[in-house]
């Protein structure tokens, strides 16, 4: 997925490899944590400086090629 989501990196030495925004520990669960709590783009980077606009886009856009390729089923139902 190269361009779509460069900017972030899955590495096993940094969070256990959750997927984190490049050169940060903060994984991509996070900002759509945030984000589901309300937090708009120009909060999340109050919150957290480090990130730019560019890294809360490449996380969700992260989400939806890794979502678009899951088998998913109902979370209320047991497997």
């Amino acid at each position: 997925m190269p361009g779509m989501t460069s900017g972030i990196v899955v590495d096993p030495t940094i969070l256990a490899g959750k997927p984190v925004v490049a050169g940060t520990r903060i994984p991509v669960y996070l900002i759509l944590n945030l984000l589901a709590h309300g937090y708009d783009f120009d909060r999340i980077a109050k919150a957290y400086p480090v990130l730019t606009r560019d890294d809360i886009v490449a996380a969700i856009r992260y989400c939806e090629a890794r979502m678009s390729r899951e088998e998913t089923r109902d979370l209320d139902k047991p497997a």
